[in-house]
């Protein structure tokens, strides 16, 4: 069965425009007008993604995204962010309070298609067998399951990929772009900035109150998972 995805929009035309390109790849479609009703719905019959606007009567979107990141049942469902605000504060604002990715309008429909593609492509559990272990952290990719020091650490599918990919390259330094072609990969564009962004939400969730920094950040190269770093976040 195709993957269901919820759009929550309040402009009648846009709802229309993306159902009809949506079905059209074979996607089952539901739709919410206000941020209300998304979170309603979602409780009810949980999509497999949400294309969530910014600006929405009754509950923004900001809003939206907040409740469903406190969840935990919905603590990783994928949100692609629709706005008119194109800003760079208002792209790391949304990707802080827990979009998956983000896109201004007007926008295009091919590119939003990948979009959709490439983010329920990151969110389906690794099909791969067995363990990674550094330090303390230990990653079960059968069971899709993070622990630090016997810890449970709850990660996004991006994050999640994001610290795989670290943990099979550990000790090497990846430039933003690098990161980019391993984990978005290399038919989606993602602005460099996003990286930082999954970087701070990883360590935020990794680094407890007396834990130390396994990510490194090497000025003007890029990160590492680094057990012995002492550089600044």
């Amino acid at each position: 069965m195709k993957p269901q995805v919820m759009i929550v929009e309040d402009e009648a035309s846009l709802v229309t425009l993306l159902r009809y390109n949506l079905e059209k790849e074979g996607y089952r479609v539901v739709e919410a007008m206000d941020g209300e009703e998304a979170l309603t719905m979602v409780a009810e019959d949980q999509p497999d993604m949400m294309i969530l606007d910014w600006m929405l009567p009754v509950m923004s979107g900001i809003e939206v995204c907040r409740q469903l990141r406190r969840k935990p049942r919905t603590r990783d469902l994928p949100v692609l962010m629709l706005t008119a605000r194109g800003e760079e504060a208002d792209r790391i604002r949304g990707l802080n309070t827990g979009a998956d990715d983000y896109m201004s309008k007007p926008f295009s429909m091919p590119e939003l298609l990948a979009r959709v593609k490439a983010l329920l492509r990151r969110s389906q559990p690794t099909n791969s067998k067995g363990s990674l272990i550094y330090a303390d952290l230990v990653m079960d990719l059968g069971a899709h399951r993070v622990t630090r020091g016997g810890r449970s650490i709850h990660l996004g599918p991006t994050e999640f990929r994001l610290l795989q990919f670290l943990m099979q390259n550990a000790g090497a330094v990846f430039s933003r772009e690098e990161l980019l072609n391993a984990v978005w990969g290399p038919d989606i564009y993602v602005e460099p900035r996003t990286v930082d962004v999954h970087i701070r939400r990883l360590r935020k969730a990794l680094n407890g109150e007396s834990d130390g920094d396994l990510i490194r950040t090497v000025r003007a190269a890029g990160y590492a998972l680094d057990a012995d770093t002492t550089a600044a976040r």
